[in-house]
């Protein structure tokens, strides 16, 4: 009987995969063009491994899809999405990774660092190519050679730190917690660490190995009397932001976020990146490779430059933070 349930099994698993290869048109194995469409051009499968649910990789995911259609690619005509998300699992991510392969998708894009290491890591034994997003570095991640490119979302460090001197003229301290295994928060505390000292603050960074540590960290810095706390794009911390802020408003000390989505759901302000428009660049730089107009060993990754500045009056004023003019004037407002 047990023998019989697991056959039964493996054909009900056998035909899904199958249906679903169906479902998306079927794929080549050589990372080229699919098939064809009912009206006779190509349709390709692009297989979107989100390592996890937030604001940030939304909106990476969101761009990307904006960008595929400035580039002049129609979902349901030129390509079909198989869009999976990993829920903050690397073992998830593994198998997303895996399963695009099984399903010879002809792009793989992985947003946040663990979902394109899983992606890459499936996909090198068919050479199909990768495309990553959400990645600060993609050196230190080891995805800067081979059939794989993206966009990177490096941290203005330097005019987030304008910002904290402007908003809190007297600080000194600025506490950050940050994912110890995560390549890119290590790096954006190194960058903070070496720069804060030109603008008078220093750093008291808490690491930590999941989720389920961070407020206790964040209760650590309350306790170390910090100035302020500072964000990263870590996965780990903004997704329990909310839970933070309970803490820290509590407390009386001021969040800063590294992007918009932070600054709306309570952070004063903060100087960071439009996660959609780095979703769009990274969408513009797949349609090449889809198109066949550029490899990925032809286009090196690429690091947003522009940045905004973003402020939450209102959470301002419930901290008795007074937003200067020339700030005001500068800054994209997100109290709702």
């Amino acid at each position: 009987m047990m023998n019989l349930i697991k056959k039964l099994a493996a054909i009900g698993l056998s035909l899904t995969l199958v249906l679903s290869l169906a479902a998306c048109g079927g794929s080549s194995s050589d990372g080229g063009a699919s098939g064809e469409s009912g009206g006779g051009s190509a349709k390709y499968l692009i297989g979107i491994s989100q390592y996890g649910q937030h604001g940030s990789l939304d909106n990476c995911r969101e761009g990307f899809l904006q960008g595929l259609e400035q580039a002049g690619l129609v979902e349901g005509t030129d390509f079909e999405v198989d869009y999976q998300n990993a829920n903050f699992d690397d073992n998830q991510a593994t198998q997303i990774g895996q399963m695009f392969s099984a399903e010879d998708v002809d792009l793989m894009v992985g947003i946040a660092t663990n979902a394109a290491v899983a992606c890459f890591n499936a996909a090198e034994d068919k050479d199909i190519p990768v495309i990553f997003t959400a990645i600060t570095d993609p050196v230190g991640a080891h995805l800067d050679a081979g059939n794989i490119t993206g966009t990177s979302d490096a941290l203005p460090v330097a005019g987030q730190l304008e910002l904290i001197r402007a908003l809190q003229p007297d600080a000194d301290t600025i506490g950050i917690v940050y994912t110890t295994s995560e390549a890119n928060s290590v790096y954006s505390v190194g960058v903070y660490e070496e720069l804060a000292a030109d603008y008078g603050f220093t750093i008291d960074a808490v690491g930590v190995t999941s989720q389920a540590e961070v407020t206790q960290a964040v209760d650590t810095l309350l306790s170390h009397g910090v100035d302020c706390l500072s964000n990263l794009t870590d996965n780990n911390v903004v997704g329990v932001l909310s839970a933070i802020l309970e803490k820290t408003d509590e407390a009386g000390i001021p969040v800063y976020g590294s992007e918009v989505e932070q600054v709306k759901l309570g952070c004063v302000g903060g100087a960071g990146l439009d996660y959609v428009q780095l979703g769009i660049q990274t969408g513009l730089m797949a349609a090449k490779v889809l198109t066949g107009e550029a490899a990925c060993e032809d286009l090196p990754y690429e690091t947003i430059e522009k940045y905004g500045l973003y402020i939450n009056s209102d959470a301002a004023a419930q901290l008795g933070i007074t937003i200067p003019d020339d700030i005001a004037q500068q800054a994209e407002e997100c109290a709702e």
